[in-house]
């Protein structure tokens, strides 16, 4: 069974740093993509960056490129999602999600991760997410 568990968020001042962390399990660590999502109060979730197991694509939001940078450890099968620079509107309950290095829709192939939005539809295990709260 998949399972995926979010971790690392807490409340901070606009400029600090936080860490969150996606422990996973139930499928190879290898031909993967795991994602990072949040969604705040009135929002629609948003996309902002994934990882490519098996060759290391990774991708950001224009809203967190420069200040976020996505990892992951495949001895210990997680993910990680370093923040910086943290601004109020970088506030939500951020979620990690499983998915294919490539989709098909329509009868064509695309990336998940790299050349595309990072997408919820994408997506097909979902962690039960973590709150990041930014004060400004």
């Amino acid at each position: 069974e998949v399972q995926l568990v979010e971790s690392g968020g807490g409340s901070v001042q606009a400029g600090e740093s936080l860490r969150l962390t996606c422990a996973t399990s139930g499928f190879t660590f290898d031909d993967f993509v795991i994602g990072w999502f949040r969604q705040a109060p009135g929002k629609e979730r948003e996309g902002v960056s994934c990882i490519e197991g098996l060759d290391g694509v990774t991708d950001y939001v224009d809203s967190v490129k420069g200040r976020f940078t996505i990892s992951s450890d495949n001895a210990q099968r997680t993910v990680h999602l370093q923040m910086t620079s943290l601004k109020a509107e970088d506030s939500a309950v951020y979620y990690c999600a499983l998915g294919s290095p490539i989709k098909y829709k329509g009868g064509s192939q695309s990336y998940t991760c790299g050349t595309s939005r990072i997408e919820s539809a994408d997506f097909d295990f979902w962690g039960q997410g973590t709150q990041v709260t930014v004060s400004s």
